[in-house]
C-alpha cells in the first residue's frame, strides 16, 4: 500500500501552526496537487493561501465538533491522504482534583476526534483507491510521564485506536500510520516545559510521508522517538504489527 505523495490529495487537520504548518508544506513541497488545511477557524489559514495560492483550501474543522468533521468530509471528496494532526494537552498529573475533567477534554478531542475522523472519512479514502489515514500519537503513547499523566492516557488510548483502525482499514487498501514524536519546538510543546532540546517540526512531517512511501504503520521522527522506538521496536514487529489470531477463552 505504499506510495509517493507526488500528484496526491492530501487533508491535515492543524494545518495553520506547529507540526500541521510543517506536514502541509512538506506535502506541496512532495508534490501534492493540493492540501486541504483543516483549522478551527478558516481566518487562521489565510496566510497559508497566500503563500502558497490554491494549493491550500481551507476547510474548517473542530474535533469536538462531529458536524464540522462530516461537513468537512463532503468537501474533501478527492482527498488521497487524511492526516490528524490536531491535539491538546494539558499539564496535569493524576492526583489534581481537576484531573478527571482534564482527562475528559483530552480524551474527546485526541481520541474520540480521530475516531470521528476516521469513520467520515474512511469511506471517502476507499471511494478514492484506499490511500492513507495517519495519526499524530505521541512517545508519551508508550511511555507515561507522570506531570501529564492525563494526556499520556489519552495519547495511549488514541494508539490503541489507531492499532484498531490498520487492521479494519486494511481491507479497503488504507494505509495506516502511527507516528510517535518526543518534544517538538511547537507551541504545545513550549506549553509543556519542552523548550530545551525540542526538534524541529518538519522532522515529524519528513516520517510521516517517509512512512508512507515505505508501508510503515509505526514512525518515530526525532532523536528521542528514535530511542524509544528503537526499544520498542521488538514488541512492535512480534505483537503490534503481527498478525494474530484472536481467541475467546
Amino acid at each position: 500500500m505504499a506510495f509517493e505523495i507526488k500528484d496526491k490529495v492530501v487533508l491535515v487537520t492543524g494545518a495553520n501552526r506547529g507540526i500541521g504548518k510543517a506536514i502541509l508544506e512538506e506535502a506541496l513541497h512532495r508534490g501534492a496537487s493540493k492540501v486541504y488545511a483543516a483549522v478551527r477557524n478558516i481566518d487562521s489559514a489565510e496566510e497559508l493561501v497566500k503563500k502558497h495560492g490554491d494549493r491550500v483550501v481551507p476547510v474548517r474543522v473542530d474535533l469536538e465538533d462531529p458536524a464540522s468533521i462530516s461537513a468537512a468530509a463532503d468537501v474533501a471528496k478527492d482527498v488521497d491522504v487524511v492526516v490528524n494532526n490536531a491535539g491538546v494537552l494539558k499539564v496535569k498529573n493524576a492526583l489534581e482534583s481537576d484531573a478527571v475533567d482534564t482527562l475528559k477534554f483530552e480524551m474527546d478531542v485526541n481520541v474520540y476526534g480521530l475516531m470521528r475522523i476516521a469513520q467520515a472519512f474512511a469511506p471517502v479514502l476507499k471511494s478514492n483507491g484506499g490511500g492513507a489515514l495517519v495519526q499524530l500519537n505521541s512517545v508519551a503513547s508508550v511511555k507515561t510521564f507522570s506531570e501529564f499523566a492525563t494526556y499520556c492516557a489519552s495519547k495511549s488510548a488514541s494508539y490503541s485506536i489507531t492499532q484498531g483502525l490498520r487492521d479494519s482499514l486494511k481491507e479497503q487498501g488504507t494505509l495506516v500510520v502511527s507516528v510517535h514524536p518526543g518534544p517538538i519546538d511547537t507551541d504545545m510543546g513550549h506549553n509543556a516545559g519542552f523548550e530545551e532540546g525540542a526538534a524541529s517540526p518538519t522532522l515529524v512531517a519528513t516520517a510521516i510521508f517517509d512512512a508512507i512511501a515505505n508501508d510503515h504503520f509505526h514512525a518515530w521522527p526525532d532523536p528521542m522517538a528514535k530511542q524509544i522506538g528503537e526499544a520498542y521496536q521488538s514488541f512492535a514487529k512480534n505483537v503490534v504489527e503481527a498478525d494474530m489470531q484472536e481467541s475467546v477463552s
